[in-house]
């Protein structure tokens, strides 16, 4: 049976993931990437650095995100959430840091330890590394799907 999700579910499905695939189109050329992200029951924050997508999305702001949950063939939910993209100004970079980090990044299974949130006892140099560009997907619309076997 497949059916439609109703907003609590769909709502629900997105709080509980933090991968997905966010999708955008350019000179009619469609582009999709998987993310990491967390969803604040408002928005989608996510973050990514200077590359191709991200002059893609300056350009045309308008996206399609897409987050699963799949338990076998004929058995998932999915949701797909209609929205603009938009870069979040340096003044609210530490607030969605903390977000990310918080729901995210505590996830990694590696052995990883980020800047964030630690406290460092030597000076480490960063004039080499890759600066994260942190966003926001604004929600227009949500629409949510399920298949059961």
């Amino acid at each position: 049976m497949i059916g439609e999700l109703n907003e609590t579910q769909t709502k629900n499905l997105l709080s509980s993931q933090v991968m997905g695939r966010l999708a955008c189109s350019y000179k009619r050329q469609p582009y999709i990437v998987p993310i990491t992200f967390t969803y604040d029951g408002i928005d989608i924050y996510g973050q990514t650095h200077e590359d191709e997508k991200l002059k893609i999305f300056r350009k045309n702001p308008n996206v399609c995100f897409e987050v699963d949950l799949i338990t076998d063939i004929s058995s998932w939910q999915s949701v797909l959430v209609f929205g603009e993209f938009e870069e979040i100004a340096s003044s609210l970079e530490n607030k969605v840091r903390a977000i990310l980090c918080n729901r995210v990044f505590s996830l990694r299974t590696t052995n990883v330890i980020h800047k964030y949130g630690h406290e460092l006892t030597t000076k480490i140099e960063e004039s080499n590394w890759v600066k994260p560009v942190f966003f926001r997907i604004k929600i227009n619309k949500l629409m949510g799907y399920f298949q059961k076997h």
